[in-house]
């Protein structure tokens, strides 16, 4: 890190897009001097819908904020964006940022990959993140993806499902059914035959089909989701349908049934504090080390474009062990991601 820079950070509101945002490129962007001469850095983010406070994937993606916060004396104003909004409000959101001479500007959730593409063209002074890129693809020189091997550490997640199980089925929910979480649902299956080949995985559930993205906020959908599977006799659901999934959690929780977290370690969130002990586990996605990681490389000069994977090798996926319910199969779990981070098991990423 260089000495005396100076970062702020800013993520667009919703009342933003009030603005008129129709000015393309050629505006020059502020410089970011401030009063004392020094650099300043101006950083501009936008939440995927449920922002923070989801405690799932958006609070991932804070917590990478709040680091930088903690090291490089960052400021932040933080909003998510609206359920089921078009790309057009996304592309109004970013262009309004980098007009405003915001860089680099950050997107988080896949969502945001074409609107960040195709706006990214018009900027090309001004870097850009779009956290969990679409397919992992990016394009252009200024634009960088963050992608997640979410199926490596679903596979772990799924044998510890298999390996608990005592009624031998097990169940997922997806909060909505696009390829990024089919391919939780293709890993968490794979790990649990594999762990135990008899085991019963119930078909996965998903909240809602695209357009509509609520199934990545309704609690309730995750509720009645919850209470179809425990009705067919699974007592380890693992959810990945971020804010959704604390319904998932509670309803699973609440039939002494194990939930199996996501993104963050779900066991120590406020939002599931009462039924944190029926947690068996959770996938862990370190989003936050993938904002860090590129607000570091743009502070540093040391940006480069394309996408970048995080999976098991370099930690960027692992599967919590708080409170203690997986130390006795934890052997069994480090013996797996060895064998996927040294190529001897392969994880498919569809089901």
């Amino acid at each position: 890190m260089r000495r005396g820079l100076k970062i702020t950070l800013v993520t667009v509101t919703g009342a933003a897009l009030t603005l008129s945002a129709s000015a393309c490129g050629g505006k020059k962007a502020d410089s970011g001097d401030g009063d004392d001469g020094k650099k300043t850095l101006k950083i501009g983010l936008a939440f995927d819908i449920g922002g923070r406070g989801d405690q799932s994937f958006n609070d991932s993606a804070a917590a990478g904020l709040d680091k930088a916060k903690k090291d490089l004396d960052v400021k932040t104003e933080e909003i998510s964006a609206k359920p089921d909004e078009p790309d057009s409000d996304k592309e109004s959101r970013l262009r309004l940022l980098a007009n405003k001479g915001y860089n680099p500007v950050i997107g988080v959730g896949f969502a945001y990959t074409a609107s960040i593409n195709k706006v990214a063209k018009d900027f090309p002074n001004t870097k850009f993140l779009v956290v969990d890129a679409d397919q992992c693809k990016v394009e252009g020189a200024n634009v960088s993806g963050a992608c997640f091997s979410e199926e490596q550490g679903s596979y772990l997640v799924g044998a510890a499902a298999a390996l608990k199980s005592k009624t031998g089925t097990i169940g997922f929910i997806g909060g909505v059914n696009v390829p990024l979480i089919n391919k939780f649902f293709a890993g968490y299956q794979a790990g649990a035959k594999k762990a135990k080949p008899g085991i019963k995985v119930l078909p996965a559930k998903y909240l809602t089909q695209p357009p509509n993205f609520n199934g990545f906020k309704d609690a309730g959908l995750g509720n009645e989701a919850a209470k179809g599977q425990l009705d067919e006799n699974a007592d380890v659901i693992y959810h990945a349908a971020g804010g959704a999934g604390i319904g998932v959690i509670k309803t699973v929780g609440a039939a002494k049934k194990w939930a199996i977290g996501v993104d963050s370690d779900q066991y120590n969130q406020p939002a599931v504090a009462g039924v944190k002990a029926q947690i068996l586990t959770s996938m862990e996605k370190h989003v936050d080390v993938a904002v860090y990681d590129f607000v570091e490389s743009v502070a540093k000069g040391t940006f480069k474009a394309g996408t970048t994977q995080y999976n098991l090798s370099n930690d960027g996926i692992g599967y919590a062990t708080s409170g203690g319910n997986v130390d006795d199969i934890k052997a069994k779990l480090d013996e797996l991601k060895a064998d996927i981070v040294s190529g001897k098991i392969t994880v498919p990423t569809k089901a």
